[in-house]
């Protein structure tokens, strides 16, 4: 009967070291991977130039956005100014030029970001070779085990939307060298 009662302890012990083992072995571990995808498109496309174009208008229109923001702040400041020096005939024409200021850089945004989508979707679209790298993409983070593949430098965003990386999870490289043999 001992020794019953000393096979039983062995077997739970046992099952509490397998089970949470057990369970992690269940889990999936989620792969993420990034991609510089304006490098991959600038290595092998014809319409590289275009790519470039592009950046550079987006790089413009920041700027542009900038200074507006700029303004905008510059006159925030005499607004503050003229309420902390009682001059409310003046605070009221600085908030009326904030408020105008502020509503044309809103709309010059919306317009911007329009033109932005459009000429992206028209590149994007335009492009066998594009297709052709987004399966190249899906292919090799299938292969990999990769869950999500994420763009360094996303067009729909002047900021990057990754904030942090490791240099070992970067698929740019091995996408262009996939491509290579393909497009030869």
């Amino acid at each position: 009967m001992l020794g019953s009662r000393k096979n039983v302890g062995v077997v739970l012990l046992f099952l509490l070291l397998a089970l949470p083992g057990a369970r992690l072995g269940a889990q999936q571990i989620t792969r993420i991977a990034v991609i510089d995808l304006q490098k991959v498109i600038l290595a092998y496309s014809k319409d590289g130039a275009a790519f470039k174009e592009f950046e550079l208008k987006k790089a413009q229109i920041q700027a542009e956005i900038d200074r507006m923001s700029d303004e905008i702040r510059k006159l925030q400041v005499q607004k503050l100014e003229a309420d902390k020096a009682g001059d409310r005939q003046k605070a009221l024409k600085l908030e009326g030029d904030l408020y105008q200021k502020a509503e044309y850089i809103k709309d010059y945004v919306r317009a911007k970001q329009a033109e932005l989508d459009a000429q992206a979707e028209k590149l994007s679209s335009s492009s066998d070779f594009v297709q052709l790298v987004y399966k190249q993409i899906q292919q090799l983070a299938e292969a990999e085990g990769y869950s999500i593949v994420l763009n360094l430098k996303s067009a729909e965003s002047v900021v990057s939307a990754v904030v942090w990386y490791s240099s070992m999870i970067d698929i740019t490289d091995e996408v262009i060298q996939a491509l290579a043999p393909k497009l030869q």
